[in-house]
């Protein structure tokens, strides 16, 4: 994926759905939607064992057919195995963009939302890749 179009993907997106979003702050699926929610951007958690609770100033729903909003990105932090039982709805909620988080790769999931039109990025973290494109590389 070319690093422009990414960079100009990110810069357009509003919202984001987090499916996974966790309530824990030591977890990537806390502290990533929370970095990209001090960004500017509306996260929208979903995780079944939280919903009806609060995280990031939203209410957290069950699945993704819940969200009222649209979606310009879906960032998932879920297990490989787990994501075609997601297909269904994620093809339903047509996100501008699906972000499979550092670890999480499923080819078949990835070339069924490619045939859809849903460009996916796999295995890279979100707030390290907004990082580096729009804060550039991290002093060590």
């Amino acid at each position: 994926m070319e690093e422009a179009w990414l960079k100009e993907r990110l810069a357009r997106a509003r919202t984001i759905a987090v499916l996974g979003a966790h309530k824990d702050p030591s977890r990537p699926a806390h502290y990533v939607p929370r970095y990209l929610r001090e960004k500017g951007y509306r996260i929208l958690p979903v995780n079944p064992r939280f919903a009806g609770e609060e995280l990031f100033g939203e209410r957290v729903v069950g699945s993704l057919r819940e969200l009222q909003s649209p979606v310009d990105l879906l960032d998932v932090f879920r297990p490989p195995s787990a994501l075609m039982g997601h297909l269904e709805e994620v093809l339903a909620l047509k996100p501008g963009l699906v972000w499979l988080q550092s670890g999480i790769r499923n080819p078949e999931f990835e070339k069924a939302l490619e045939g859809a039109g849903i460009p996916v990025v796999a295995d890279r973290c979100l707030m390290v890749e907004h990082r580096r494109l729009f804060l550039g590389p991290i002093p060590l």
